[in-house]
């Protein structure tokens, strides 16, 4: 998943230690159907079994970012077959449905098409086994580790419900199946290929996403800032090498380099107000080939993340700040290099009236028990491009571990393998069938002309 990681690149400690004490506090899930009935939900019984058929050969067949056009293909042959009008190859391999019920708001049901670069190792029977040539030409093993088979089997399944219950709601529907959401590129993409142009703009927005620190059967809630802002930079030193015995003969650019880590940790802790979020993570270092060998540059590259543009802003100049400071300091030859990847993920904010008014409806059905609140992460998700846009969205965590396995973990202080592992199974029949309804019932809120008898009182 690159440097954002995509949806959920967590790895920060106050974010773990925030999520377990969240786990702690919960219970396991109500299985869907226990809380008040919704008439469009009544067909999903009649069409799991399809549903599931889909996930296993999607979980079986993944593809990479910028790759998805057999997955891309799938997509589009379900909208059509259910009567949308299909446009493919938008922003690369984005596939857009769209279906007009009479006159009402338009409303998009986003999904995310691409899996990762990983090796699956949960032992399940369907297991990916799928190989495929990385931008680099290696052949590398792939896995949708992140969800992504979830999220579009919960898709076909909302827009197959949503067909069937058309005499329930008026307006457009539109459906989005967006490409290389792990390198937060799709998104972007697709409206730069005029996704809100060529399109019906959408009044609402609507995305979901797996994880297993929630037990299945729950949806978890996020108003306001859900996930990060987030950079990838680099930085090279320079200095003048030379034969380790003689240091003195030497600019090092490995200490120059060194003492930039440790200052890069005083940005948040000393120059960015204690109520913002802010990361500044190094992950990689990288200087020299042998120990008597001091050499001629460091490499380092960073992980920047916060909510607020106005605070990522404050970290990018710190960090060139300081590594110029650095460099200075050391009498280095040159400036150091800093790189900003312009490739950045925004920060996802849910609209939070229409988060407020999704998760009440999603209560009436699901029960109270089943909607509850999750903190926001650190990590990062292109979902955030279609608010951006000028289109309230929101976006709904669906839980994916077993309740009984959660209930052990939670029990034992731990937490369940999540996304981007290679052990991340999710339990798939309640994990999709909360995904299917969270979607089904967030787009029969919005849309026009519901009859009185789906809300149940």
């Amino acid at each position: 998943m690159r440097h954002h990681d995509g949806f959920l690149k967590v790895g920060t400690t106050f974010v773990f230690g925030t999520i377990l004490l969240v786990f702690l506090l919960l219970g396991s899930s109500m299985v869907l159907g226990e809380a008040n009935t919704q008439p469009a939900l009544a067909q999903l019984d009649s069409i799991y079994r399809e549903l599931d058929a889909l996930y296993v050969d999607l979980h079986q067949t993944p593809e990479l970012s910028l790759q998805e056009e057999k997955t891309a293909g799938k997509m589009a042959a379900r909208l059509r077959t259910l009567g949308f009008e299909v446009t493919t190859g938008v922003g690369g391999n984005g596939v857009v449905g769209v279906l007009r019920n009479g006159n009402g708001p338009t409303v998009m049901l986003r999904t995310d098409l691409d899996a990762l670069p990983m090796e699956e190792k949960t032992g399940l029977p369907f297991a990916s086994k799928m190989r495929a040539k990385n931008p680099a030409g290696e052949t590398v093993p792939v896995m949708h580790a992140c969800g992504h088979d979830v999220h579009m089997t919960s898709w076909v399944g909302a827009a197959t419900l949503l067909v069937r219950a058309k005499d329930r709601w008026r307006g457009t529907l539109v459906m989005v199946g967006q490409p290389a959401e792990e390198l937060v590129s799709g998104a972007a993409a697709m409206l730069a290929d005029g996704l809100f142009t060529r399109f019906p703009k959408p009044d609402f927005a609507v995305g979901i996403h797996d994880i297993g620190y929630l037990p299945s059967g729950q949806v978890g809630v996020v108003p306001g800032y859900m996930l990060a802002n987030v950079n990838t930079v680099e930085v090279t030193f320079y200095g003048k090498g030379g034969h380790g015995s003689t240091p003195h003969a030497t600019v090092d650019p490995i200490v120059m380099a060194a003492r930039a880590v440790v200052a890069f940790q005083t940005i948040v802790a000393r120059e960015v107000d204690p109520i913002e979020h802010a990361v500044v993570s190094v992950g990689s270092f990288h200087a020299g080939t042998k120990s008597n060998i001091i050499p001629d540059e460091a490499k380092l590259q960073i992980t920047v993340r916060s909510y607020k543009d106005e605070v990522q802003k404050q970290l990018l100049a710190a960090i060139a700040r300081i590594a110029k400071g650095e460099a200075i300091a050391a009498g280095a030859p040159r400036e150091p290099r800093v790189w900003v990847d312009p490739q950045m993920a925004h920060a996802t904010f849910n609209d939070e009236a229409l988060t407020r008014r999704l998760s009440a409806a999603l209560a009436r059905t699901l029960g109270e028990s089943n909607v509850v609140p999750f903190p926001p992460m650190m990590g990062s998700e292109d979902f955030s491009e279609y608010g951006r846009a000028g289109a309230p969205a929101t976006m709904f965590w669906i839980g994916a571990t077993e309740p009984a396995r959660f209930a052990a973990a939670k029990a034992k202080g731990e937490l369940p393998p999540n996304n981007h592992s290679s052990l991340y199974a999710p339990d798939r029949e309640r994990t999709i069938r909360t995904g299917v309804a969270t979607l089904t019932l967030s787009a029969l809120e919005l849309l026009g002309k519901r009859d009185a008898t789906l809300t149940t009182k």
